[in-house]
């Protein structure tokens, strides 16, 4: 085995949601490591090498502007005077985004597949397996422009058994047995790169959006599988060695390779069964007069329960629905049904909220809805993300077109073009969506002369409870880190630049702007420090209705402006509206 001690360069095949903030904090931690962030998506490179990164995560924008002033070294001159070291090639950065793909991986030490693998649409498996063609497209370009060893980490979330597939497909390329070759492996084997040798190790990821980058400075786990022989043990440790720069040794956990595979489906379907769980009880909680908030804070005090992911609002994105299908296939296909069929329920309750709530709306506006403006504000399927993936908003925009209502969108880091993609994905028509559907650049414009309104994202502006309420209940809903920034004996403290940098960029930091502040997103849009309920309830139709979908309204405080207030969980009359 031609393994290596030392990483010098990595590279990371998917510029996306995991692939772009992962090298990100992997280059910051590490400036002596070259890291390449590689796409065949041209326009998405182009935009990691603008100002302007194509996802928003908090504090990301800070950690890229970090490592490109670490590239613009300054020096003081004897006079004491600063000045910009002009180095020939030392001040490039370690960080890079580029579409040279083979190049990148030629010569890469490590190789990171961040790689899309969302839920076939057709074929054996469709609506359940995980469509892992882009991984499989990815390890037959490393093995292709392989020339030399090479660790291949699988990043992506994958079905069990992918790391052997990876592993056929790149050593096909290196461990050739000429005396079993047939014409047609003679022909593969002509353009073999016979220096090239390979590893495979699963690292997946478990980063939550909109916490992303404290996901990633300050992890639960990180979990490293590998084969469990001498070479497979050796690389898990030279990828532990990269980690160990910002990452406690106790916190570094390694396994083998498909115990990781597994564990990162696992835990993803073990917290949407843990809101599927919320939602069966608050629909409960809608029929007997218990208020749904009430009821998980009290068991959320019970040590073995805990207070996270207690939330009623369901689950979107595009990690909990599609990990929980994949899970229900690999157990069908072991031949478990009825493992299966308990998994499939996780799925099932999800969209039951979501058809709950529609129902709800058209039935307290009088059974019909037609003509009526319904302004919704937010599409993100979470606070903190511009993702829309499988967000509720879909759903609910997709019933109430059928119902012909006049919908006005609002959401301060979601485009109209992701609004119009992710419709359609859905099945709204591009004509329905036209006439149906307007988006705002601003929640007054969207809520002016509406019948109702929707909260469906749990933006920090729309609440008008305390901000010690907000601060907790977000912590609940959002982050899955409950530990948060602490001293880990490296510098990563309070106290630390890195620390520091997230602190500067803390988007719910609004504390220093007027109520109506302007805040810039890329998209031009309007972003108030926190909604004026009074200026909108002038602007609505009487009777006023609020549906709550993320239960972070205070109903007393709106009730007393006159609006008629909806929650999840809550019934029409509950204890605390009295």
């Amino acid at each position: 085995m031609a393994g290596h001690t030392e990483i010098k360069n990595i590279c990371c095949i998917g510029a996306g949601y995991v692939g772009g903030p992962t090298s990100a904090v992997i280059a910051l931690k590490n400036p002596q490591i070259q890291v390449t962030v590689v796409d065949l998506n041209e326009s998405r490179i182009a935009a990691w090498n603008s100002s302007s990164p194509p996802i928003y995560e908090p504090g990301l924008q800070e950690i890229l502007k970090s490592i490109a002033d670490r590239a613009k070294p300054e020096i003081e001159n004897a006079t004491g005077n600063t000045v910009k070291a002009r180095l020939n090639g030392l001040a490039q950065s370690n960080l890079t985004f580029s579409t040279k793909v083979d190049e990148a991986i030629t010569a890469a030490d490590v190789i990171l597949i961040s790689v899309n693998t969302p839920t076939k649409l057709d074929g054996r498996g469709q609506g359940f397996a995980a469509d892992v063609s882009l991984v499989e497209r990815a390890a037959r370009q490393i093995a292709r422009a392989s020339h030399s060893y090479k660790i291949v980490v699988e990043k992506s979330t994958v079905p069990c058994k992918t790391a052997d597939s990876i592993q056929d497909i790149v050593r096909i390329f290196s461990n050739f047995d000429k005396s079993r070759a047939f014409a047609n492996w003679l022909k593969l084997l002509s353009n073999a790169n016979k220096g090239a040798d390979f590893d495979v190790l699963s690292n997946p990821e478990f980063l939550a959006e909109g916490t992303a980058i404290k996901d990633l400075l300050y992890p639960d786990r990180v979990l490293i599988g590998s084969y469990n022989d001498a070479r497979g043990l050796q690389a898990a440790n030279v990828l532990k060695s990269l980690y160990l720069s910002w990452v406690p040794p106790s916190k570094i956990i390694q396994v083998n390779v498909f115990s990781s595979e597994l564990a990162k489906l696992a835990a993803n379907a073990l917290l949407a069964q843990r809101i599927s769980s919320v939602n069966s009880l608050s629909a409960i909680c809608e029929k007997t007069g218990a208020d749904i908030d009430e009821v998980t804070r009290s068991c959320g005090l019970d040590s073995r329960i805990g207070s996270r992911m207690l939330k009623s609002s369901g689950f979107g994105g595009s990690c909990f629905r599609k990990d929980v299908l994949s899970l229900v296939y690999l157990a069908q296909s072991l031949h478990l049904p009825e493992v299966a069929r308990y998994w499939q329920g996780v799925v099932e309750i999800n969209e039951y909220q979501k058809r709950r709530f529609s129902e709800r709306i058209i039935s307290n506006l009088f059974s019909t809805i037609k003509g009526k403006k319904i302004a919704i504000l937010g599409f993100a399927y979470k606070k903190d993300t511009g993702d829309a993936r499988e967000t509720a908003a879909v759903t609910l925009i997709k019933d109430l077109l059928a119902e012909e209502a006049r919908i006005h969108v609002y959401d301060p880091r979601v485009s109209a073009a992701s609004m119009l993609a992710e419709s359609l994905a859905a099945g709204v028509s591009h004509s329905l969506f036209e006439a149906g559907v307007r988006v705002e650049d601003s929640p007054y414009d969207a809520c002016q002369g509406a019948d109702a309104i929707l909260i469906l994202t749990e933006w920090d502006m729309f609440r008008n409870g305390s901000d010690s309420m907000e601060l907790d209940e977000s912590k609940d809903a959002d982050s899955g880190n409950a530990q948060g920034p602490q001293n880990d004996g490296r510098g990563n403290g309070p106290s630390s630049p890195a620390t520091q940098t997230l602190q500067s960029c803390d988007a719910n930091d609004y504390s220093t702007l007027p109520t109506d502040a302007v805040l810039g997103d890329g998209f031009g849009k309007h972003m108030p420090r926190k909604l004026d309920w009074a200026r909108i309830a002038v602007g609505m139709k009487k009777p006023m209705f609020v549906f709550d979908g993320r239960n972070i309204l205070d109903r007393a405080q709106l009730t007393f402006l006159g609006f008629r207030v909806e929650s999840i969980g809550r019934s029409k009359a509950g204890p605390s509206d009295r």
